[in-house]
């Protein structure tokens, strides 16, 4: 993880010319009570009318020279935060991409958003408006009470022992705040989760008229984020009273104990104006105090959390020197793998069979008995705990993993759309080396050009979030079409033409075939996807318990046979009508 430290090291220039601009603005703003003390002394008391004209072109100096430096104090703070705050978020959003699928497993959408926006966005504001001023607050107050000793040591007493109060109360605010603040981005963070669930599948919720059950639940977690949040309030309220009322005693006392210092001849009637004018200038610094201590706890919070997602390593690791295969042809090998997730039961057990470049194997099995997770393997989104996996003889974790995945174009079972054009997302493994022409020739061989010709328009239209509008099967033609024009040599098809109809489902099934040279792994729960396959292997409880061609397995009168009869419902020399008429 890159510490704060390296974001702030990056700016040290500007953040040095915006604590000079705020420098010199507070000091400007405090040169005023002395220009007021030489008023009252020199012109009114003294009758040095001839000073009068050069005091007051000093008080309008002042105020220019002020105004130009708060601003540029402010807009180098404000950029150089915002620069900060979009840097860290490209970092954390990089290394959150970088974490391996078992992160993913167990950490929820809504976090994650929560800690790349939210998160950021309070150390932003600790760096930039908040960082700012509790600078200008710090010098501002050293700087008052370097005046006011200088003007009577006895009468500056009075206000260092409320800044030393004021200080002492904003450490215990902050000590409270801060696990307050820890629930409350936790809190945040579910929020989000349950929100962005119930958002994405909207449709589902309608479906089975389960509105009032997930407002409930969004209720129970808005009303506990409701309570922190008053937590919250309750801890700055109770002390925040203390800041406002020392803000607006200390002023009168100055001016009662002043004005008794005044008579005893220990300070004169310019001096007392001008002390009173500082302990009026130091009074904002102690009410700002609390709303300080209070932004700048929850950025500390937000930056713990944060740091616990930098913690996170990714379990799929870049070998140190990979191996970079000058050309892939796709020989698969599996060797007795096995594969079980942490805390699980296995879920692969001694998995051993061997794809050739160019080859077909089907995959078929009951749900759950590990299908995708040779898909999964195979890409490594996760590592085999056992036994080792080849690609063109060479043991992937060898690889490099940026050639191990281009070099296979997958369609997943679960099929994931961007909002974006269809061209866009046809484009998405081959951006910048595909055209229009070789977009709609993917379209086509994937039997997807047909509707997608038929809308308004075409090939630019922008499909909804994960493909809303169109329906299950015209998602999944999209996405065979976008693995279709990846052009790997190996391509996987996980349940991929479960929502197609027979005829769409043949017409895919003979483009695969004009794809001699490459490796082809198709996972079905449908015979007719894998019966022309080179070998079948039938899974069951994560291991292999059938392997063989379609004619073998029928054969064997075991589970594939099973499936064959529950789907075909006759016995497998009786014509196969619903074959595609083949």
């Amino acid at each position: 993880m890159k510490k704060l430290s390296y974001y702030l090291k990056q700016h040290i220039p500007g953040y040095l010319f915006a604590i000079l601009s705020m420098v010199i603005a507070v000091s400007l703003d405090l040169l005023t009570p002395q220009v007021t003390r030489h008023i009252v002394d020199d012109v009114l008391v003294g009758g040095q009318m001839g000073k009068l004209k050069y005091l007051l072109l000093a008080i309008l100096l002042i105020g220019i020279g002020r105004c130009i430096f708060q601003y540029t104090k402010e807009f180098t703070f404000d950029k150089i935060s915002s620069t900060i705050a979009t840097d860290m978020r490209r970092d954390l959003f990089a290394h959150i991409q970088s974490l391996s699928a078992d992160f993913f497993d167990k950490t929820s959408t809504g976090e994650l958003m929560a800690r790349v926006k939210d998160d950021i966005d309070r150390i932003w504001n600790a760096l930039g408006y908040v960082g700012m001023l509790m600078m200008e607050v710090a010098f501002h107050v050293t700087v008052i009470l370097f005046c006011m000793y200088s003007l009577n040591w006895k009468l500056a007493i009075l206000p260092t022992l409320c800044m030393i109060f004021c200080a002492v109360l904003a450490i215990l605010m902050e000590n409270r705040l801060g696990t307050i603040y820890e629930e409350i981005s936790e809190e945040n963070a579910k929020l989000n989760t349950v929100a962005e669930e119930n958002l994405a599948g909207v449709r589902t919720v309608k479906a089975f008229a389960r509105e009032k059950f997930e407002i409930k639940k969004f209720l129970s977690h808005n009303n506990r984020y409701y309570e922190l949040n008053m937590t919250q309030s309750r801890v700055f309220v109770r002390y925040s009273p203390y800041f406002s009322l020392i803000g607006k005693l200390l002023p009168l006392l100055v001016l009662l104990i002043g004005g008794y210092l005044f008579l005893q001849g220990e300070l004169t009637l310019g001096a007392l104006s001008a002390f009173v004018q500082y302990s009026t200038n130091i009074v904002w610094p102690m009410e700002m105090l609390g709303w300080l201590s209070n932004d700048f706890s929850s950025a500390v919070g937000s930056y713990r959390k944060i740091r616990k997602v930098y913690d996170q390593k990714p379990s799929i690791q870049e070998p140190e020197e990979p191996i970079v295969l000058p050309e892939v042809t796709g020989d698969i090998r599996f060797e007795h793998v096995s594969f079980h997730k942490e805390d699980q039961h296995e879920i692969l057990h001694d998995i051993h069979f061997h794809v050739e470049a160019g080859k077909t194997i089907g995959i078929m099995g009951a749900t759950g008995s590990g299908k995708t997770s040779l898909i999964q393997l195979l890409c490594r989104l996760y590592d085999a705990t056992g036994g080792t996996i080849y690609l063109d003889n060479v043991d992937i974790r060898k690889l490099s993993l940026r050639q191990l995945r281009s070099c296979i174009s997958t369609v997943m079972q679960d099929v994931f759309l961007f909002s974006d054009t269809i061209q866009e997302n046809v484009m998405l493994g081959q951006k910048g080396n595909l055209n229009i022409s070789d977009v709609r020739l993917a379209s086509r061989d994937a039997q997807a050009s047909e509707f997608i010709d038929r809308l308004s328009e075409q090939y630019d239209t922008v499909i909804g979030e994960r493909g809303v509008g169109l329906s299950g099967g015209q998602k999944q033609r999209i996405s065979i079409a976008r693995a279709l024009a990846k052009h790997t040599p190996v391509l996987v098809l996980d349940d991929s033409t479960s929502a197609l109809d027979m005829e769409t489902e043949y017409a895919i099934q003979q483009t695969l075939t004009r794809l001699p040279h490459t490796t082809k792994l198709i996972i079905a729960h449908r015979i007719s996807a894998v019966r022309h396959a080179d070998e079948i292997i039938v899974l069951e409880n994560g291991h292999i318990a059938e392997r063989g061609t379609h004619e073998e397995l029928l054969a064997l009168h075991g589970l594939y046979y099973q499936t064959w009869q529950a789907q075909f419902g006759m016995m497998p020399d009786q014509k196969e009508v619903t074959d595609y008429g083949c």
